[in-house]
């Protein structure tokens, strides 16, 4: 994201959304601004926060797509909320708190999975050597073996946790059993396991492997989201991690290793450091249905006080506040919002003015025309038809659209709209779903070419009742 120019940013927003290129413009811009923001000085950084967006237009134009490419095209902490969601707190409704929280969350996993990527080149070698081990036996393992595992209440009721004279006795001469040079006979069948390894001949191999054992539903819910303890962590690390055996093909022990290697070699403090801060610089929070919250009238009564009430409490957190979450304190000074709503039957002024003044850039998304629906069937790349062919073809059915068949259903869903609801884009699934219905019950015989074209008279012939009926209610007074 920090190599994309605006320009690029709305060129792959292009491929998936039509339309809309006022929108698309001010979140590129938006996004440009974060990174710009980034090679200032200290000083200057701190002052700048960032300019929050409004989006409004009707429900099916493309709000919650961009939302949705962005988190797909960036690799920031991203977090889409409802704001109804956060209605009739304590009765039906979440903390509005918990957005921040689930931001941290989303911050800690990005974080987690760059780190580990770096870590895998170290941890493919130690799971390769663990299935060696597991396939060939040292000569101490049967010694290992005997030990056995203590049991952690020993450890915690010896010498108030520490180890005894005998017990370290033991472990140094275990060590030195475990130096040990072993038999060269040992040696050189790794080497020819290893060999197979790298060769791919020992894949389907069933090996017996040590993993963590890592206990389900001992988690203890103090109903307040954020606050559920792990019983198995109130001890911390003073209860040694317990493993168990599990029997697996060399290629499946190859990936569980693989894992467990490169968590083990994470330093946990500092990619939780990392991931704090990521959230706290880079993060974005989705707000939608944020119309929902605003209250029409001048009454504040009823359902209008807990909508207001909402508006107070999401207030602090998009003026800048610390919240905390369960990897340390948050500050939401430098989160960039994005509010998202239909506003139909509420305007952008019906929210609270300080509200209203957190979010500087006002977005208005045209309504969708025919031309749109007919782009939008065939240019993104994860157009319907695409879809619709593709989940065909694996019954063998290849599915050809005419042209005019696309500007019949282009038409047919703009008319719809138009004398029914206008849901947008959504009106397309709809027409798809029934045109295709057939197809897809009877899956029938394809033609000589191994195709079923779809044209006009194919679209005209399965909606003609649909159409006559709307023409005629037209004319009923």
């Amino acid at each position: 994201m920090q190599s994309m120019t605006p320009k690029e940013i709305v060129a792959a927003l292009d491929k998936y959304i039509i339309g809309q290129d006022e929108a698309k413009k001010s979140v590129a811009i938006a996004l440009r601004n974060r990174y710009r923001r980034s090679l200032l000085p200290e000083e200057m950084r701190e002052e700048i926060t960032p300019k929050n967006i409004l989006m409004q237009g009707p429900t099916g134009c493309g709000k919650t797509e961009i939302a949705r490419r962005l988190a797909k095209l960036m690799k920031a902490p991203f977090v889409k909320v409802e704001a109804t969601k956060f209605t009739e707190v304590g009765y039906v409704g979440r903390d509005v708190d918990s957005m921040i929280r689930d931001l941290a969350e989303a911050s800690m996993r990005i974080t987690k999975a760059e780190k580990m990527q770096e870590k895998y080149d170290i941890a493919d070698g130690i799971a390769e050597e663990k299935i060696i081990e597991a396939i060939i036996p040292g000569a101490h393992k049967g010694k290992e073996k005997t030990g056995g595992s203590r049991n952690p209440f020993d450890f915690l009721m010896n010498s108030g946790g520490y180890p005894s004279q005998k017990q370290l006795y033991e472990e140094s001469q275990r060590k030195k059993e475990q130096e040990e040079p072993e038999s060269s006979d040992v040696e050189m069948a790794r080497d020819q396991v290893r060999q197979q390894l790298h060769d791919g001949l020992l894949e389907e191999q069933f090996i017996e492997i040590e993993v963590n054992d890592t206990p389900k539903g001992n988690q203890l819910d103090m109903s307040n989201e954020g606050m559920s303890i792990a019983i198995g962590n109130i001890f911390g690390d003073m209860m040694p991690q317990k493993t168990k055996k599990k029997r697996v093909r060399v290629k499946e022990a190859r990936k569980i290793l693989r894992e467990q290697e490169a968590q083990n070699l994470l330093d946990m403090d500092q990619v939780t450091d990392e991931a704090l801060e990521n959230a706290e610089q880079n993060g974005i929070i989705f707000i939608d249905e944020i119309d929902k919250i605003a209250s029409g009238g001048r009454y504040t009564s009823g359902a209008d006080v807990s909508r207001e009430g909402v508006q107070r409490d999401i207030l602090p957190i998009v003026e800048g506040s610390v919240v905390n979450t369960k990897y340390g304190p948050l500050k939401t000074d430098h989160i960039l919002f994005i509010g998202a709503g239909a506003f139909h039957t509420s305007k952008p002024t019906d929210l609270i003015p300080e509200l209203q003044g957190r979010f500087p850039i006002r977005v208005e998304l045209n309504n969708l025309d025919k031309e749109d629906f007919v782009k939008i069937l065939t240019v993104p790349e994860n157009a319907i038809t695409k879809q619709h062919q593709a989940l065909l073809s694996t019954e063998g059915i290849h599915l050809e659209f005419t042209d005019d068949a696309i500007d019949e259903i282009a038409e047919m869903s703009f008319l719809m709209n138009e004398q029914n609801e206008n849901i947008g884009a959504r009106r397309l699934h709809t027409i798809m779903e029934i045109l295709l219905e057939d197809i897809s019950y009877e899956i029938p015989e394809p033609d000589e070419d191994g195709k079923i074209i779809i044209d006009r008279a194919f679209v005209q012939n399965k909606f003609n009742d649909t159409i006559r009926r709307d023409d005629v209610d037209k004319y009923i007074l």
